[in-house]
Formats: structure tokens, C-alpha cells, sequence
């Protein structure tokens, strides 16, 4: 398994708006549902839930789960990436909430119900396919987003997030058309983390991974900087 793999897998995770949730039915019986995807700052896979919903009642029973999430808008979805991902549900952290929030705007109107819940998922592993013959396994624990040492850069993710959306959209549209090779719009930035930074524009997500692990708010300052220089040269996208 290559680091290759794990960053494949990461991306389809951090990019994923949506995926099919497998739970298992009273007696064993797998069932599939479509659900609203987002990610805890450590990039686990969350979700605002019903517990009306029979995979919230699958849940009580058996936490087991697997999550199926795939690069959108392919022209060939069975050559396209895609993930499953296998694991527990599990209550979720209070920063999935706002994350989420920022990613599935509408849920808004519904996220207080009284019946409705955030719960993430603890990935075990991941089946990656990226076409036929290119498939490979990759350890949950390869997944996850390391925070240690950045208590600071926590505390000033929503600030940063905040300042480039108001007074360097410029710059995020460029991260977003010149390196990632996105079409041009109102490019926003979504979520930033030691490793990188989720863009979005209307219904589509990229993610941008940083060149290095930057575990301060200065660290991450510098490498936005040296991203708006790499934009502005031009040399195509990075993919």
C-alpha cells in the first residue's frame, strides 16, 4: 500500500458531498441508503441523521457500517475513483456540526429537530478502485488528519477560513482554477486543516493538500502564500 493510495482515499473522503451508507438490518441483511456526506477536522466521515430513518434504527442495533463515496461527475463512473469504506458509527465531535453545516447549507432548517443527530464514522479500512486492475486496501488509521501540536491552529481555523473568503477570494478562485484545474465561479474556501483546505463553489468540493504538514496558523499562512505564487505562474493543475 502506498502513501498514493491513502491520499487517493483522503481526497474522495474530503471531497464527498454525498455517499451510500450500509448498515445491517435485524438478522443480517445489508441495506443501502443514500446520505449527506461532510468530515470532523481529523477527515472521519460525518452525518446528520433521523432517528426515524431505518438505517438510524439498523444503527442502535449493530454500529457496523461501510460508506461508499466516489469522485463526482465522472463521465465514466466504473473508471472513475471511488471508496468503501468500512467501520463504526459513533456520536460525533461538537465541530462536525458547523463543518457540516458549511457544506449542506440547507440542513440548516432541520439540524435542531429534536429527532435528528450528528454521528461520524471510525473508518477501519478502505477498499480503493481506481479503475479496473488499479484496486488496493488501505488501514483506516492511514486517514486520518494528525492535530497534534496544532491547538492553535484550531482555535484560528474559522478566522483564517473567514479572512480568505472575505479579503482573498481572488486567491481562492486561483487555488481552485489554476492548480486544481476546477472551472472558474465563486470559489469559496470550506475548511482548513494541517494538511490542506477544502474549496467549494455551489454543489462541488475539492481539496487542495498542502505540500507540507503545517501545524500553525503562521505555517499555514506561509504556505497559502507560496500557493497563490504557484497559481499565479500558471503551470496547469496539479491532476
Amino acid at each position: 500500500m502506498s502513501d498514493t493510495a491513502a491520499a487517493a482515499v483522503r481526497r474522495l473522503i474530503r471531497e464527498a458531498r454525498f455517499g451510500a451508507l450500509g448498515t445491517l438490518e435485524d438478522g443480517g441483511a445489508p441495506y443501502a441508503s443514500l446520505v449527506a456526506v461532510a468530515t470532523d477536522e481529523a477527515g472521519r466521515p460525518t452525518f446528520l441523521i433521523s432517528r426515524l430513518a431505518k438505517h438510524t434504527k439498523n444503527i442502535a442495533r449493530d454500529p457496523r457500517i461501510s460508506l461508499l463515496v466516489a469522485a463526482a461527475g465522472a463521465a465514466d463512473p466504473m473508471n472513475a475513483p471511488r471508496a468503501s469504506l468500512i467501520g463504526r458509527i459513533a456520536a460525533a465531535g461538537a465541530d462536525a456540526r458547523p463543518r457540516f453545516l458549511a457544506r449542506h447549507a440547507d440542513a440548516a432548517g432541520y439540524a435542531d429537530f429534536a429527532d435528528f443527530a450528528f454521528w461520524r464514522m471510525e473508518v477501519e479500512s478502505a477498499h480503493l478502485v481506481e479503475g479496473f486492475g488499479r484496486i488496493v486496501d488501505v488501514p483506516g488509521a492511514k486517514l486520518l488528519t494528525d492535530w497534534s501540536g496544532a491547538a492553535d491552529l484550531a482555535a484560528a481555523t474559522e478566522g483564517v477560513v473567514s479572512h480568505m473568503n472575505s479579503d482573498h477570494a481572488d486567491a481562492v478562485a486561483l487555488y481552485a482554477t489554476r492548480l486544481l484545474g476546477a472551472p472558474e465561479g465563486e470559489w469559496r474556501l470550506l475548511a482548513i486543516d494541517p494538511d490542506g483546505c477544502e474549496l467549494a463553489m455551489g454543489d462541488l468540493v475539492r481539496r487542495l493538500d498542502f505540500a507540507e504538514h503545517c501545524p500553525s496558523p503562521a505555517a499555514v499562512r506561509k504556505e497559502l502564500v507560496r500557493l497563490v505564487g504557484e497559481a499565479r505562474r500558471d503551470n496547469g493543475p496539479r491532476s
